[in-house]
C-alpha cells in the first residue's frame, strides 16, 4: 500500500512539472514591457492595507475586552 502511494506522489509530481512547460503570456508581456513591478507593487500596497487594517481591527477589540473585564 505504501508503494502504491508513493509512487502516485512521484507521478503527480512530474505530472505537474509537465504542466509547467507553457509559458503564461500575460505574464511574459508583462515582464518583457517592465510593468511587472508595477503589478508586484500593487500587490504588496493591498496586502499592507490589510495588514494594518486587522491590526487596528485587532487593537479595537483587545481595548472593548479590556473595557468588558473592568466592568465585570
Amino acid at each position: 500500500m505504501k508503494k502504491i502511494l508513493f509512487s502516485l506522489i512521484l507521478m503527480m509530481a512530474s505530472v505537474q512539472l509537465f504542466a509547467q512547460e507553457n509559458g503564461v503570456e500575460m505574464a511574459d508581456s508583462l515582464r518583457s514591457n517592465g510593468k511587472i513591478y508595477v503589478v508586484v507593487i500593487c500587490i504588496v500596497i493591498i496586502l499592507l492595507g490589510l495588514l494594518a487594517y486587522l491590526f487596528a481591527i485587532d487593537k479595537r477589540l483587545k481595548k472593548i475586552e479590556k473595557e468588558g473585564n473592568n466592568e465585570k
